[in-house]
């Protein structure tokens, strides 16, 4: 595990974003862990989570032009990686939609950089089902883009309805990397560092039942 990743894992928990306890999740599923980016809202938050997101694209080594976040949550996420890569001395343009488009001015749904035939990396928080993730790809593909990724902040490694989980699926349908910050074996590893023994118990038998192959 790289030294963002458990920098990041203890950031999640000083938040209280990441939480152990009995949760029920949309799915129905009661999980032994939840993790809500919703709670990263103070503009040092903003300021780490870019620098997080740029380290995991980093250390993926992706080729991409442009960052895209998909409105709402993706907004604050990609405007902030874009200025942690500047970090790594590269002048990154990001663009980001609107949900309806403007019909003043200079029109369209999407706001910032030019995204026709780019190469675009999107910047989102999770993904469960895929469902917003998707209709970010027809998007892009509406618009003469290439979409090249996803970068996540937790992949929880758990299949949904299937037996593959809703990333592994987008993965394998358009043939490109999702890069997450975290992973659910980072957060193993991260307990069994910590000598958590009681969390890694739920947590291994949550996986066991829904974890992906």
């Amino acid at each position: 595990m790289h030294d963002y990743q458990q920098h990041f894992i203890q950031f999640t928990l000083d938040r209280h974003a990441l939480r152990f306890g009995e949760f029920t999740l949309k799915s129905g599923r009661t999980s032994p862990y939840f993790f809500n980016a919703g709670l990263f809202n103070t503009g040092d938050d903003l300021r780490q989570l870019g620098q997080f997101y740029a380290a995991a694209i980093e250390a993926a080594n992706i080729e991409y032009d442009v960052i895209f976040g998909p409105a709402y949550k993706g907004i604050p996420l990609v405007a902030a990686t874009s200025i942690a890569l500047s970090d790594y001395h590269k002048n990154v343009p990001y663009a980001f939609n609107r949900k309806e488009a403007k019909t003043y001015g200079d029109g369209g749904n999407i706001v910032g950089a030019e995204l026709k035939g780019k190469k675009v990396l999107i910047i989102d928080d999770v993904i469960t089902a895929g469902t917003a993730i998707r209709e970010t790809v027809d998007l892009l593909n509406d618009i003469g883009a290439h979409f090249c990724g996803v970068v996540i902040a937790l992949d929880r490694q758990e299949r949904g309805q299937g037996k593959t989980s809703a990333i592994q699926e987008i993965e394998q349908q358009h043939n490109v990397p999702i890069v997450n910050i975290i992973s659910f074996e980072n957060l193993i590893q991260f307990l069994q560092e910590n000598d958590n023994t009681s969390e890694i118990k739920h947590m291994q038998q949550y996986q066991k039942q829904y974890g992906v192959v």
